[in-house]
């Protein structure tokens, strides 16, 4: 059994986040997000940074779609390969397995506004459009972190806080006064196909993460992603778990409870030894909002969970 973080830390210095991260833990160690230091540096900014497709801008109501890339959008691409440029340095020796993560596509489309104000989500061209630009981006940078860390293995986190809300249609118009229609599943399923086969043919193994409530499980098992990150304390232990688990999808339980990861595998009818060497245990969601020290203090739970279950 592995152990990792999800995603985003506290504060705003970069080289202290990647001390951390490799201090902590064994091999599965991760890129860091910062979102502290500003909206570029965030998991919307971080990712429209590897966009180059498409122009976006920042605007005081979020990230949209615009004729032309602005200052902001040039700044989450130059921010993200300073980082990458400091995590290449400090893991100069090491070897395992490096995890990035990106928002995937129907996030994205339920974030990013089109230029007259509207979310990407209300128009099924525009959200074909930006998950195609959103794959080939990543298909670019995988690519240059192939050639940064060619001594380890790679896996993509494709975060999907918001794919509850686009399946129910339960995302809130930009007047606040409607929701959005619903993105039906077999659309869901090919924009995040879509990715993760190019996270695929790239080398990489794709991994979804969601911490909300009610995950489409079967759904997200069906793109062909390696395996599901999700926080444990929301999850019931139905039977679309077990099937994904048959048929070959991970499981990622986000927690920091080694009784709570048991006992979940034990209500789907496994024993700790036909899951410890396909799991993966995380905090239950991001860091960012924990002072230093308490998120240090989460990573060394989870690693320590995964040693003592292992």
């Amino acid at each position: 059994m592995r152990a990792t973080g999800v995603g985003s830390m506290p504060g705003e210095d970069y080289r202290e986040a990647i001390k951390m991260v490799t201090g902590v833990l064994d091999d599965l160690v991760f890129v860091p997000e910062l979102p502290d230091r500003g909206a570029q540096a965030g998991m919307i900014g971080r990712t429209l940074g590897l966009v180059t497709e498409l122009a976006v801008d920042l605007q005081p109501a979020g990230w949209r779609l615009a004729s032309g890339g602005g200052v902001d959008h040039r700044r989450a691409a130059s921010l993200l390969n300073h980082d990458l440029d400091l995590l290449e340095e400090e893991l100069q020796g090491h070897e395992g397995t490096l995890k990035q993560q990106i928002t995937g596509p129907l996030t994205l489309a339920a974030t990013v506004a089109l230029p007259r104000g509207e979310r990407v989500l209300a128009d099924h061209g525009a959200r074909r459009d930006l998950a195609g630009a959103l794959a080939a981006g990543v298909g670019e940078h995988l690519a240059g972190l192939r050639r940064r860390f060619p001594r380890h293995d790679l896996v993509v986190q494709i975060d999907e806080p918001g794919i509850t809300s686009v399946l129910r249609g339960a995302v809130p118009t930009t007047s606040g006064f409607g929701r959005y229609r619903t993105v039906h599943p077999p659309e869901a399923d090919a924009l995040l196909r879509l990715l993760v086969e190019v996270i695929e043919d790239a080398g990489a193994r794709p991994v979804v993460h969601c911490c909300a409530d009610d995950l489409p499980v079967a759904l997200l098992a069906g793109t062909g992603v390696g395996a599901i990150a999700f926080d444990l304390a929301l999850a019931g232990a139905d039977d679309a778990w077990a099937e994904a688990f048959e048929s070959g999808v991970d499981l990622w339980p986000g927690g920091l409870d080694p009784r709570a990861v048991e006992d979940f595998m034990r209500r789907l009818g496994y024993e700790p030894a036909s899951y410890t060497d396909r799991m993966v245990v995380t905090p239950s969601c991001g860091l960012a909002g924990q002072a230093p020290g308490e998120a240090r203090r989460s990573l060394e739970r989870v690693q320590t969970i995964a040693t003592s279950l292992s």
